[in-house]
């Protein structure tokens, strides 16, 4: 048995590869993923994916295979990535076309090598065709997540011709048998992001996807998986995430003998990529984690992990901001920005960010788009007084941008109309009056780079919400060819590239994903941006469902929420500034509304709510997240946080609307040590853990009348158990 020691001081090896059988163990704090490596059948077939192993029974264990019969593929839902080829009739993982318009693959095994003690490649290759790819496999430490992406390597030479791939997934995750399977994910659209739905996985294949150029408002790249039976906080889940900002498609298949499995990767039908000899291709990490403690759990563990190994800065606070959008819309000026600025830094704004209209010739969203220089009439001094008047009053400074689009009235478009996304012969489609720049060019992402730069530079700008209003149209390369769909891909890759670049040009810079709310929201993008918009409906009733949703895999301490006018301008519902407050409480705080409109009132009871998160903001951007009462399945939503040691912990409460009907019982709380007690921070009540958790937290008093809510902070008492 040939495991990978590890060093004398370091942790255990979480990957173990017995090479007499082929077994590889991969092994994270409570789960174990076992797959058998067949040289002979050149397959790499899947074990188990599941509750704890050992490597000596794991070596043993059978390879599952469905009756014989001849209409039947051998190893569907069995191999670790299956290829198109061969009695195989399931979802492929790869699907390819070579020179000679071929696509059959035949598989060979050529090696498994450990790297340290956390990853495992196994690469494999065509048995007679140009073509190779290597599984990768990582384990990375203290969580319970696995990460896997697959490289693709044209092997030949120019006399083979091109390799063209048509479905090149990051993974393909089997699942193990279960009499059914449940499916939760979420979709919606714009202002109507994330919302959570639970269907039973019928036999055949259901797909996710956006065919978008980005992630998309309709659906997010990651599905959840359970036997029907598992809970907030009991039974087993399996979550599939894919951390991809282009077009993606997520395939959950189950057949009808009983198997269940998830293909993950980028693209989508005709969304090809084409290899030239030499070339390489490395797909997405498709990430994933199996828990027997239930829904909450999983949320938990992928928060986890995003801090641990994703997000650029998981140890700061995200700051309180100011946004002038809902103020001042297109009319924004040097003197309104300045006025308000000055009322938010009153308030406890710690970021005052300039939004839409402040560059160009931008007097509506009709004209101005791709000319980033400031507005002549509006900031005749350009932005740099303004700037340094927010730095003045105590705040960060942020730009809104939308560095991939442009209006046809600008004069980059005048310039470059050759730079859109839309191919000569076909008739462009504007949205919002725009048409977008193709990123997956490189002259395009280093103009970008330019101005952004400059712009940065020039201003001190310690903040951009980098913005993408709509999706892609008669999307091609220019220049044609078979695979003139990559800029669904590629256009994604241009984006980071601008972004990395910023982040190591400018370390203190902090970066907003935003498209036209929470159409770029996944795992990927999160690894160049501190946080999220993630939908632009700021209605407090309605971000309950969508933070509910967005939750589900993203931590409270990316999402982005703000307080903005009652009514609200999108839905016109009427809302007490303490309800709004505290359902923007739930993320990461931001003020949105016009404050030359607030009361006198409303300006001193929001400066006090403000240092009221300001004194939980540890607890909510870093805590443990426990949903207690989920949106719609009674009158009241309620939210628990627990901050790093259990030391603290907040919860909050909201009735929507009044309804007759029995007392709500106590909020049986989640995550305490039961010794313990916990003295209430503002009416001085204690309880022991047992008590908060056995019986319940006794509700607070909430006002009569609709949109009614709560804020509870509690602080276990010093000297009880730790």
């Amino acid at each position: 048995m040939v495991t990978v020691p590890a060093s004398p001081s370091g942790p255990p090896s979480r990957v173990e590869f017995d090479e007499a059988s082929g077994t590889v163990l991969l092994r994270t704090a409570d789960t174990a993923y076992i797959l058998r490596v067949d040289r002979e059948e050149g397959t790499v077939r899947h074990i188990h994916w599941g509750a704890p192993l050992p490597l000596a029974d794991a070596v043993s264990l059978p390879v599952w295979a469905d009756h014989a019969d001849s209409f039947a593929g051998r190893w569907d839902g069995v191999e670790e990535f299956p290829v198109e080829g061969g009695a195989r009739f399931g979802v492929p993982a790869m699907e390819v076309r070579f020179a000679d318009g071929s696509s059959p693959v035949e598989a060979r095994v050529e090696d498994v090598v450990l790297r340290g003690g956390d990853h495992v490649v196994v690469s494999l290759r065509e048995r007679t065709r140009p073509l190779a790819w290597r599984l990768h496999y990582r384990v990375p430490a203290g969580g319970g997540v696995l990460e896997r992406w697959t490289e693709f390597v044209h092997t030949g030479t120019a006399d083979d011709g091109d390799v063209l791939l048509v479905r090149y997934a990051s993974a393909h995750w089997p699942l193990p048998q279960r009499p059914g399977w449940r499916l939760s994910s979420v979709h919606g659209g714009w202002s109507a992001e994330c919302r959570l739905e639970r269907t039973g996985l019928p036999v055949g294949e259901t797909v996710l996807s956006s065919r978008r150029g980005h992630t998309g408002h309709a659906a997010n790249p990651w599905v959840a998986l359970d036997a029907g039976d598992s809970g907030e906080e009991q039974g087993e889940v399996w979550v599939i995430a894919l951390a991809a900002s282009g077009s993606w498609r997520i395939t959950a298949q189950r057949t009808a003998a009983g198997r269940a499995s998830v293909v993950a990767g980028e693209g989508h039908e005709g969304a090809e990529l084409r290899l030239e000899p030499g070339d390489r291709h490395r797909t997405p990490t498709s990430l994933a984690l199996h828990t027997a403690h239930g829904f909450g759990e999983a949320s938990r563990a992928v928060h986890r992990h995003l801090r641990a190994h994703v997000l650029p800065h998981p140890e700061e606070l995200r700051p309180v901001l100011y946004n002038s959008w809902e103020a001042t819309s297109f009319e924004v000026t040097e003197d309104n920005q300045r006025a308000l600025a000055r009322r938010a830094a009153a308030l406890g704004a710690e970021l005052f960010v300039v939004d839409d209209g402040w560059f160009g010739g931008r007097d509506d969203d009709r004209s101005g788009l791709g000319d980033w220089t400031p507005h002549p009439g509006r900031f005749p001094r350009g932005l740099r007084p303004l700037a340094d008047e927010v730095h003045r009053l105590g705040m960060a400074f942020g730009v809104w941008v939308e560095p991939e689009m442009v209006n046809a009235d600008s004069d980059l478009y005048r310039l470059h109309p050759d730079w859109v996304l839309h191919l000569p012969d076909r008739t462009a489609t504007e949205l919002r009056h725009q048409l977008v720049l193709d990123f997956s060019r490189q002259e395009i992402t280093e103009w970008a780079l330019g101005w952004l730069e400059q712009m940065i530079a020039e201003n001190e700008v310690d903040f951009i919400k980098w913005d993408f209003n709509r999706s892609f149209t008669e999307a091609g390369a220019r220049e044609g060819g078979p695979d003139a769909k990559r800029v669904h891909i590629q256009h994604a890759r241009g984006v980071y590239r601008v972004l990395d670049r910023l982040r190591s040009d400018f370390p203190h810079l902090r970066i907003e994903s935003c498209a036209g709310g929470g159409g770029r929201v996944d795992p990927g993008i999160l690894g160049r941006t501190d946080q999220v918009w993630p939908s632009d409906n700021t209605d407090a009733v309605d971000r309950l469902t969508i933070h509910h949703g967005f939750g589900q895999l993203y931590p409270a301490g990316v999402m982005s929420a703000w307080v903005t006018d009652s009514p609200n301008p999108l839905t016109g519902r009427t809302v007490p500034l303490r309800f709004r407050f505290h359902g923007a409480m739930a993320g990461v705080l931001g003020i949105g509304a016009d404050l030359t409109r607030w009361t006198d009132t409303e300006l001193a009871e929001a400066a006090e709510l403000i240092a009221v998160y300001k004194d939980i903001r540890p607890v909510v951007q870093h805590g443990e997240q426990f949903r207690l009462l989920a949106p719609g399945q009674g009158p009241l939503t309620a939210v628990q946080y627990l901050g790093e040691e259990g030391a603290r912990v907040v919860v909050l409460i909201w009735r929507p609307s009044t309804a007759f009907g029995p007392a709500q019982p106590p909020l049986r709380l989640r995550g305490l040590q039961e010794q313990a007690r916990y003295r209430d921070e503002d009416t001085g009540g204690e309880w022991s853990g047992a008590t908060l958790t056995g019986f319940g937290l006794p509700l607070p008093d909430l006002p009569p009348g609709d949109c009614a809510s709560a804020l509870v902070r509690l602080r276990r008492v010093e000297g009880t158990e730790a």
